[in-house]
């Protein structure tokens, strides 16, 4: 299935900086969730943020941040997953019952806190969708194991230009125009 602009929310996890220290490839997952976040913006897609108790490791990455401006939902949680707290639960299935199942999931670390979302995601009814330059672990092979979990328990693994341009549809339009420097 496509991912569709008018189904999408966009799921941001645990990007926080002490966090990302240890992360391999953290620049690329820093900079695919600001493409994310800022292609959900400009297309009205509705943005949710994680962040893992950030008393102890700090607030989401500035430029995550910079890029969300307040332009969502942010909630603090102690769980792995996402659905298994109850604000971030709630946000989620509030979207999903104004159509929109579709589940695009960026952040970290991807074989604990994306891994465990996604999974939750799909057995309570919704498509999820991670974004695999825009995800990772601290090891490579964590990073790998996650991936092909996740495939082969329905989850459906896209990058981020796969993402944007399932959003748009089409070349040409005023949102092609306004996204088509984030993929250059």
């Amino acid at each position: 299935m496509l991912l569709s602009r008018e189904k999408s929310q966009v799921l941001i996890v645990d990007v926080q900086d002490k966090l990302l220290k240890a992360i391999n490839g953290a620049d690329r997952v820093i900079d695919r969730c600001v493409r994310l976040v800022i292609a959900a913006r400009k297309l009205g897609i509705p943005i949710t943020m994680s962040e893992q108790y950030p008393q102890g490791l700090g607030p989401t990455h500035d430029s995550v941040r910079d890029a969300f401006a307040n332009d969502g939902f942010v909630a603090d949680k102690t769980e792995f997953s996402c659905m298994r707290n109850e604000m971030l639960r709630d946000r989620l299935h509030a979207l999903r019952r104004d159509g929109r199942s579709q589940v695009v999931i960026g952040g970290i670390e991807a074989h604990v806190c994306v891994t465990q979302t996604a999974m939750d995601l799909e057995s309570q009814g919704f498509e999820a969708f991670v974004v695999a330059d825009a995800v990772g672990s601290r090891a490579k092979s964590s990073y790998k194991l996650a991936l092909s979990r996740l495939q082969k328990s329905s989850v459906d693994i896209v990058d981020s230009e796969m993402v944007l341009f399932e959003w748009m549809e089409r070349a040409g339009t005023p949102e092609f125009k306004a996204l088509q420097a984030l993929v250059k």
